[in-house]
């Protein structure tokens, strides 16, 4: 006799039925036909097809747009603490397989459904874990998983003071979810006495605000491709637009670059990206300017040209496909200013963080670009982000970064 199942059910529609066959972890409120037993927001619920079928176990949250967010489809699966041990593990394993030893010390621990692991993001800067909890299921396991993340890096000889939450993101409140953010209480622990981690990448120093900046406080995703930009650096006079707090700029100084100027429109930003130079003894060939890029690029056309190396970083021009068509024109506007500024020869690192900008349509719009401005675009490179923000397929939130070098010609 089969066993009964100790979960009540949200059955689906056939359309929800083949997302989830393609691989894909989320059920959209429109998708969910019927609930069966006690479904409660944040708890466990089977996830089963119209004709009562077993398709997985998820999250259930009536209060977001993403009713259900998978968690296995393995029907033998218990989610006790051994289960998220593993997973943890399985996670770590993978970061230590692909990435060199010393990139583990600041690098994307969990990276959300790509890790099995729905709304949840974990980043390491040193002996800092910082962590946002973008879904309710994951809020209410969190006290005890988060433990056995750390205890997971510290038996591997991971040296971790605390973890830090970062939940001050306005997507919560899609989930229902209050903001706020502070250290999370680790049993028979104190409060670590830390304001700003200090981690290496690439051979550059820096001092990371885990407290007030953006997101995690760091963007590892573009790891990789600062060390690609580097190696075409040396000797160039580049500009570095959208600098946040130098990263390009600062890889592109210790490849061997002539000059760089590292443009942003945040005053704080630039503060930061300066103090960057500083601390690695940069400061010498790189300069920091407050200025929206968007102004600055047709202002510098009016000029002899100064660069023959431009990178174009800016942040997510669309967060929605109902904005898609204004963000590729903005997309379009900075490339093509920055095509037509570059000399024949001359380099372009251009990128969009933005999975809705499409790997497609973001080509289309560099065509076009390279089209109007009278150019020809000789591709070195496409890249993507990070291994440690693992694409999984049939799962497009989590391909994300398209990452292109070029030759202007």
């Amino acid at each position: 006799m089969k066993a009964e199942r100790p979960y009540p059910q949200v059955r689906i529609t056939p359309k929800g039925e083949r997302a989830l066959a393609a691989g894909h972890p989320w059920v959209y409120a429109a998708e969910v036909t019927a609930l069966v037993g006690a479904v409660e927001d944040g708890g466990l619920a089977d996830v089963v097809s119209s004709k009562g079928a077993y398709l997985g176990t998820a999250f259930y949250n009536s209060r977001s747009l993403i009713r259900c967010r998978l968690l296995s489809r393995n029907a033998n699966d218990r989610f006790d603490d051994a289960f998220w041990q593993r997973r943890v593990q399985y996670a770590w394993d993978y970061r230590k397989t692909v990435m060199q030893p010393e990139d583990l010390l600041c690098c994307r621990v969990i990276f959300g459904e790509a890790d099995g692991f729905p709304g949840l993001t974990v980043d390491r800067f040193g002996s800092v874990l910082v962590a946002q909890v973008m879904s309710l299921g994951m809020e209410r396991i969190q006290a005890r998983l988060l433990p056995i993340l750390v205890q997971v890096l510290r038996a591997d000889g991971q040296d971790i003071a605390g973890v830090y939450l970062r939940n001050d993101a306005a997507l919560r409140e899609k989930e229902g979810l209050a903001q706020g953010k502070g250290w999370f209480p680790l049993p028979d622990e104190p409060e670590p006495a830390l304001t700003g981690a200090d981690i290496v990448e690439n051979g550059i120093r820096y001092r990371v605000d885990f407290i007030n900046g953006q997101k995690t406080g760091f963007f590892l995703d573009q790891k990789y491709n600062r060390q690609a930009v580097a190696r075409l650096a040396k000797g160039r006079t580049v500009l570095d637009c959208f600098t946040h707090t130098g990263s390009f700029a600062l890889n592109a100084a210790k490849g061997g670059a002539k000059h760089v100027t590292a443009v942003d429109v945040s005053e704080f930003a630039v503060e930061c990206a300066a103090e960057n130079a500083r601390i690695n003894g940069l400061d010498n060939v790189m300069e920091c300017r407050a200025a929206n890029v968007f102004d600055l690029l047709p202002e510098l056309e009016k000029q002899p040209k100064q660069y023959d190396f431009i990178i174009l970083d800016p942040p997510a021009f669309t967060k929605s496909r109902k904005t898609i068509e204004s963000a590729m024109t903005g997309y379009k506007e900075i490339n093509y200013r920055a095509m037509r500024l570059l000399p024949r020869g001359g380099y372009l690192a251009t990128c969009s963080c933005s999975h809705f900008a499409s790997t497609e349509r973001f080509m289309a719009m560099l065509r076009s670009a390279a089209r109007d401005a009278g150019v020809q675009l000789r591709q070195i490179e496409q890249r993507q982000q990070c291994c440690d923000h693992p694409i999984l397929w049939g799962v497009e939130e989590t391909d994300y970064l398209k990452f292109f070098l070029f030759q202007v010609v």
